[in-house]
Formats: structure tokens, sequence, C-alpha cells
């Protein structure tokens, strides 16, 4: 069965959730303890709005759960490494956290464009509104820098 617009702006929103957070999960030993405390509950929110928008997806979507893309997954976590050997490791992970936040803002902003259920809407805001947070936290420690 094909998928609407509707439905493949949802399914491209929802996996660049899953992509940030399991890019921050898999890093978070690259980051410093007050990098990694302050960015947790970011991610911790965006989990919750990711299963509510999952499980709404399916009721007024039809929209099946998709498998994770493994490779895609096993070439940014390599890529990642190889940066990190030129530049400072959380440095580079703020910097890849920040690209993913970009990924999200697209799907989001595509998804805005479609009529979407009224229950679904206030998560959605809610998601913009911490993806604009979480830049503004990811900005902010990288102008920083990297500690001695």
């Amino acid at each position: 069965m094909f998928l609407d617009n509707r439905q493949v702006a949802m399914d491209s929103a929802l996996e660049a959730m899953a992509d940030s957070i399991d890019y921050f999960q898999d890093n978070l030993e690259r980051l410093r303890p007050e990098l990694r405390d302050s960015l947790k509950p970011h991610y911790e929110a965006r989990a919750q709005s990711m299963h509510e928008l999952q499980e709404l997806s399916r009721k007024h979507l039809n929209l099946l759960p998709r498998d994770a893309d493994v490779e895609r997954d096993d070439y940014m976590w390599l890529w990642s490494r190889l940066k990190s050997f030129v530049g400072n490791e959380s440095q580079v992970v703020i910097g890849e956290l920040l690209e993913q936040e970009r990924v999200l803002m697209q799907a989001l902003s595509t998804l805005f464009t479609h009529p979407l259920p009224e229950p679904m809407e206030p998560i959605i805001e809610d998601c913009w509104k911490g993806c604009r947070a979480l830049i503004r936290e990811l900005y902010r420690l990288q102008k920083q820098g990297p500690k001695r």
C-alpha cells in the first residue's frame, strides 16, 4: 500500500525524531558529563512525544512503524568517529546534534503543511518548540567550547 503525502510527512518527522534520539544515545559517552546532563531532558521529552505521535499515527493515519535504517546509522556513527580524530569529541557531537535538529525542523515544517488530526497538533507544536529550545541550548554549549 502506498502512503499519501500526509503519511509520508508524518513518517519523515517520526524518522527524524528517532534518528536524533538514537544519535544522542549512541554518543552519550563522548559528551562531557555536564553536557550530557544539560541535553538529556530535551531528548527524554522528545522520546515521549515521539511515542505519543507513533500511537496517534497508527490510530488516525493508519501509519505502521518502520524498521530502522541500520546501514545509515552505522555510517553516521563511523563518520562522526572519524571527525573526532581532527576535532574536540564533544564539539563534534554537538555539531552533529545541531545537524539532526535541522533535519527534524525540515521534516516538521513539511508536516505542518498538511491537515492533521486535532489530537496531533499540540504534540507537533511542542516538538517544534522543543527543537527550537534544543537548538538554542546546543548553540550555547557550542559557544562555551571545550573545557581543558
